[in-house]
C-alpha cells in the first residue's frame, strides 16, 4: 500500500486538492471512496443490496446510483458523499440521461424491460418489455433514439423516446453489452465473442471495429475526445484505440478482470477490478500504476476533481467525451501491440454473492495473462 500512496503522491503533486474517487461494489452493497492523494479508501458508504451504475445530473449536482436488487436510485452530493435522498425505482441496472437532460433511461436486465422517465420528475412515461437482459443504454445526440443492448438475444432495440416506440430491433453478436455513440454509428462491446461492432442506425450494417480479447465489453472516450479505452473482462485487457479511426495502438494487460472506467482531467484511468476487489489507476502516459483495494466486486467507478477551474461534469464538456451519447469515432480495422502494465499479481477469484446476469464472468487465471500476437487484435 505504502507504494501506491508513494505513486499517486506523485501523480498529485501540485493540485491543490486531491480527486475523490467513488467507487460501486456490487459485492458488498456499498459505495468505497478513494482519496488519489493516499490512493487509499477513507471511507465506505452503505446500501441496501447491490450498485452497479452511476452518472452525474444533468445539472451536476448529484451523482446518481442504481441500486437495482433493492429498486432505489440513490443521489449523493459529488463532494461530500452525503446521501441526499433515495426514491423508489425498479430495477436499475444501467441508467442514462439523454444528452438534453430531458430523460432518464433506464434498463432492467433482470424484468426485461426498458423504462423511460421525465428526468426532473422520476415520472415513469413509458415502459418497453423486451425479450432477455436489456443491458445498456446509449442515445442518439439530439435525444430523439435510445439505444439498448439486448443481452439474451444477441440484439440492439432502437427506441422513439418521443412516443416509447420500437423501431427496430437488429442482431449484432452474442451477449451485446456496452454500447456508445459514435459518429453516426454505434459501438457496441460482444461478451460472446472477442471484438466489438459497430451498428450504423439508419441501414442497420453491422461491421466490425477492433479486437481487444475474450468477454469485450464496453468503450469509454478519453476527456481529450481522441481516444477510447476498450475493456475485455475474460483476457483481462484494456485496449487504447484511436478514435478517429479505430485503430488499436496498444493494449494492456491487467489482471483482475478490468470493467468501467473512469478519467482524471489530466486523462489518468481509473478502472474497477472486478474479480479482486480492487481498483487500478493508470497513467497510460508513463505506464506508472498503482492499485487500492475495495470492496468485492467493483463494478461503477466516478472521479470528482477537485482543483481550481475544474468542475464534476469537466468529461462531459470536452468535444465527443460522453460516454453513450457524443460521436466518437468512425470504424477502421486495427492491430495494436501488447503492453504489460506491471500491477502486482492478486489472488483472483469471482465475487462471493450473487450479481446481475450481465455481470457474470469466469474469472481469469490468477497471475498476468500471456502476452497476445499483435495480428490477433486485427478483426477476422
Amino acid at each position: 500500500m505504502w507504494r501506491a500512496a508513494l505513486l499517486f503522491l506523485c501523480f498529485t503533486t501540485g493540485l491543490a486538492r486531491a480527486d475523490t474517487v467513488y467507487v460501486l461494489n456490487s459485492g458488498d452493497a456499498s459505495i468505497s471512496v478513494v482519496d488519489v492523494t493516499t490512493f487509499a479508501e477513507v471511507r465506505r458508504i452503505p446500501l441496501l443490496r447491490e450498485a452497479h451504475h452511476i452518472v452525474l445530473s444533468p445539472d451536476g449536482r448529484d451523482l446518481v446510483l442504481g441500486d437495482s436488487a433493492a429498486n432505489e436510485l440513490i443521489f449523493l452530493d459529488p463532494t461530500t458523499g452525503e446521501i441526499r435522498r433515495r426514491e423508489r425505482i425498479s430495477n436499475p441496472y444501467h441508467l442514462e440521461f439523454s444528452p438534453n437532460g430531458r430523460y432518464l433511461v433506464v434498463a432492467s436486465l433482470r424484468r426485461d424491460q426498458i423504462d423511460i422517465y421525465e428526468a426532473a420528475t422520476l415520472t415513469l412515461i413509458h415502459r418497453i418489455r423486451q425479450r432477455d437482459k436489456p443491458s445498456h443504454v446509449a442515445f442518439s445526440p439530439d435525444s430523439r433514439w435510445v439505444y439498448v443492448t439486448l443481452q439474451g438475444t444477441r440484439q440492439v432495440s432502437a427506441v422513439d423516446l418521443s412516443n416509447g416506440s420500437v423501431a427496430w430491433v437488429q442482431e449484432v453478436g452474442p451477449e451485446p453489452a456496452g454500447i456508445i455513440w459514435n459518429r453516426g454509428k454505434l459501438l457496441i462491446g460482444l461478451m460472446g465473442r472477442q471484438e466489438f461492432v459497430t451498428l450504423d442506425p439508419a441501414t442497420r450494417e453491422v461491421r466490425t471495429a477492433f479486437r481487444v480479447g475474450r468477454g469485450a465489453h464496453t468503450a469509454f472516450p478519453a476527456p481529450d475526445g481522441r481516444t477510447l479505452y476498450a475493456t475485455s473482462r475474460v483476457d483481462s485487457r484494456i485496449a487504447e484505440v484511436d478514435a478517429e479511426t479505430y485503430e488499436v495502438r496498444r493494449v494492456f494487460e491487467i489482471p483482475g478482470g478490468p470493467d468501467c472506467i473512469a478519467f482524471d482531467p489530466e486523462g489518468r484511468i481509473y478502472a474497477t477490478l472486478r474479480w479482486t476487489g480492487r481498483i487500478l489507476a493508470f497513467d497510460p502516459r508513463t505506464g506508472e500504476s498503482a492499485q487500492a483495494r475495495v470492496g468485492r466486486s467493483p463494478h461503477g467507478i466516478f472521479v470528482v476533481p477537485q482543483r481550481e477551474g475544474v468542475a464534476v461534469d469537466f468529461a462531459y464538456a470536452a468535444p465527443g467525451a460522453i460516454s453513450g451519447s457524443r460521436p466518437m469515432a468512425q470504424p477502421v480495422v486495427g492491430g495494436g501491440a501488447i503492453v504489460r502494465v506491471a500491477v502486482p499479481p492478486t489472488p483472483v477469484a469471482a465475487p462471493a454473492v450473487a450479481t446481475e446476469v450481465a455481470d457474470r464472468a469466469p474469472a481469469p487465471t490468477p497471475g498476468t495473462v500471456s502476452a497476445t500476437p499483435a495480428s490477433a487484435t486485427a478483426p477476422r
